[in-house]
């Protein structure tokens, strides 16, 4: 059915311009949308992988919206650019390029373990993951990716595969595109964003084969995850071995995405026939594009929860600076940093006002240091109406979004230098 519909495809070019239009924006409607519609967390390995092919960001890490949405394109831009040139290799340096266009920048995790207690990590844009990563199946069982250790080799393996599958001429491009993607996911490379490369990465193959692009539909969600689980039952739970699975073992998933071809193809050859593309819930996605482009775009105002968000997240980097600093009980017995908020604040308002994080290093080493000796430093927090501000950094944020990872990074390297700074001088003047 494919190779039909494809031939009928190719018989209807050159499209006319306006044709063409219709055809990219419906293609954007529906890639924006879907990339976009699924929320809610997941235990299970199934909901997980699902939210990993449609592309959400973690918990309050999220990006916004809009910015998620001119990544998307941006990548698509790029994915199309690259598959043009039909000589050049697929290489692990654009697939890592594909993924920091798509995340912008590092940014931290936070998370609660089943003992309450708090935790992070950082994703990194552009870099294979520095931290294992593994979901729990429906069963309670722990489904496992490859490790970070294994991961550059077994990246290293799927690009050349894909390469010498291409000169092999052998597969077909969906069973191209459906093998590569499975393996891909199974490797799981990235600390988040896998889902996206993988959808990405699809739609890559088949560009490079004059293929229309496909989208795969939230609503497919079911068959999508049968599809899923069938192969995992057929290749089985080794990361390595998925990531070297075989057409054969990957049936039902390329029976899946062959469906979703069919109907990228049947939606080109009636846009090519001038006939209408629209369906019955367009309206209904771009109100929701509309919805989340003015939410992205209209300024958050600060409220409880928000000023309640803010305070747990910089009491985590509070505790991690006080990590940081840790050497420092060489000289001193208490070496200590905290947040310290407003002390008037109650549950009827919301404060614009100032927060402190306070290092400080008191009760000295008396062989060591003088009596009465203290370092101390101090990071103000601003919190105005619509944003807040961190002097030390001279950077404004919108309330909704974090400090990022670049910056926590340079306020720690601060606190350090000016610790070590008075530490120096204290000992100078001994």
């Amino acid at each position: 059915m494919i190779d039909e519909l494809y031939q009928k495809w190719l018989s209807l070019q050159p499209l006319k311009e306006e044709y063409r239009y219709r055809l990219d924006q419906k293609f954007m409607l529906e890639f924006n949308y879907n990339s976009n519609h699924i929320e809610g967390n997941t235990l299970t390995y199934g909901q997980t992988e699902l939210l990993l092919m449609f592309g959400k960001v973690v918990e309050e890490a999220k990006m916004k919206d809009l910015e998620e949405m001119k990544a998307h394109n941006v990548a698509l831009k790029m994915i199309q650019t690259e598959a043009s040139d039909k000589q050049k290799p697929l290489t692990e340096n654009f697939i890592r390029t594909l993924h920091h266009t798509l995340l912008r920048e590092d940014y931290v995790v936070y998370r609660k373990s089943a003992d309450r207690m708090s935790n992070s990590y950082t994703v990194h844009a552009g870099c294979y993951k520095t931290r294992p990563n593994s979901v729990i199946t429906v069963t309670g069982e722990r489904f496992e990716y490859a490790s970070p250790e294994e991961t550059p080799a077994l990246m290293t393996d799927l690009v050349t595969w894909y390469n010498q599958a291409v000169s092999d001429g052998v597969l077909s491009p969906i069973e191209l595109a459906a093998v590569f993607h499975y393996r891909y996911i199974r490797i799981h490379p990235f600390e988040d964003g896998n889902g996206r490369i993988a959808r990405l990465l699809v739609n890559y193959i088949l560009f490079h084969y004059d293929y229309p692009m496909v989208v795969v539909r939230s609503k497919d969600k079911d068959r999508y995850l049968s599809a899923l689980n069938k192969c995992d039952v057929a290749v089985g739970s080794i990361p390595s071995v998925g990531a070297h699975a075989e057409l054969a073992q990957l049936t039902p998933f390329v029976d899946y995405m062959s469906g979703c071809l069919e109907q990228s193809l049947w939606l080109c050859i009636k846009a090519a026939r001038g006939e209408d593309i629209e369906e019955e819930d367009d309206f209904e996605k771009r109100i929701k594009i509309l919805e989340r482009q003015r939410r992205s775009q209209h300024p958050v105002k600060l409220n409880r929860d928000e000023w309640d968000r803010l305070q747990s997240r910089f009491k985590e980097l509070a505790i991690l600076i006080k990590e940081k600093i840790g050497s420092l009980n060489k000289f001193y017995h208490n070496v200590d940093c905290d947040l310290f908020v407003p002390s008037e604040v109650n549950d009827s308002e919301v404060p614009y006002k100032e927060a402190r994080i306070v290092c400080a290093c008191y009760h000295p080493n008396k062989n060591l240091l003088p009596h009465g000796s203290r370092l101390e430093y101090e990071i103000s927090i601003l919190f105005n109406e619509f944003s807040y501000e961190i002097p030390l950094l001279e950077k404004t944020y919108q309330y909704g979004t974090d400090v990022t990872q670049k910056d926590q990074d340079a306020m720690i390297r601060i606190v350090r230098e000016v610790l070590l700074k008075q530490l120096e001088d204290i000992t100078k003047n001994k």
